[in-house]
C-alpha cells in the first residue's frame, strides 16, 4: 500500500502534544508493515512547517524543517515527496465549500500515485481514516 499523508498526520506523528499522537502513531505502526512507501506533497509540507510554527509546537520554520526530516529518517517505510500538477480545473465540480478544496486535490493527488490519503479528518470520500 501506499499513503499520502495530509498535514494533520504529518503533524499529529511527528508532535507528542498532539492530541491524536498516540493514535497516529499506534496506526502508523501497523501500517508500516504493510506499506510500500508514505508520500508527502509540497501542500502538506509547507502545511506541516505553517501550522507548526503558527501552533507553537515549533519556534520557526528551521525546526519545523528538521523535524519533518527527523520523522522521514526515523520510518522504517521510505518517504517520498510526489510532484503536483493538479490544477483547479481538475477539482470535482461537486465540491461545494471551501473546506473541502484542499481534501479534494489531494485525493486527486494520491490517486494520481496510486495511494490513499491517510487523515484524521472523518467524511472525506476515498480516504484511510486514522484511527
Amino acid at each position: 500500500m501506499r499513503f499520502l499523508l495530509d498535514v494533520n498526520a504529518l503533524i499529529a506523528l511527528a508532535h507528542t502534544d498532539h492530541e491524536a499522537h498516540s493514535t497516529t502513531t499506534k496506526w502508523f505502526a501497523r501500517t508500516a508493515q504493510h506499506a510500500e512507501v508514505f508520500f508527502t506533497c509540497a501542500i502538506t509540507e509547507l502545511g506541516f512547517a505553517r501550522v507548526s510554527v503558527q501552533a507553537r509546537l515549533e519556534p520557526d520554520v528551521d525546526a519545523a524543517k528538521r523535524t519533518l526530516g527527523e520523522l522521514r529518517k526515523s520510518s522504517s517505510v521510505p518517504f517520498k515527496i510526489v510532484g503536483d500538477d493538479i490544477g483547479i480545473e481538475m477539482l470535482p465540480t461537486a465540491i461545494r465549500g471551501h473546506s473541502s478544496i484542499t481534501d479534494a486535490h489531494l485525493i486527486l493527488l494520491a490517486k494520481k500515485y496510486g495511494a490513499k490519503l491517510a487523515t484524521l479528518d472523518t467524511g472525506i470520500e476515498g480516504a484511510e481514516l486514522i484511527s
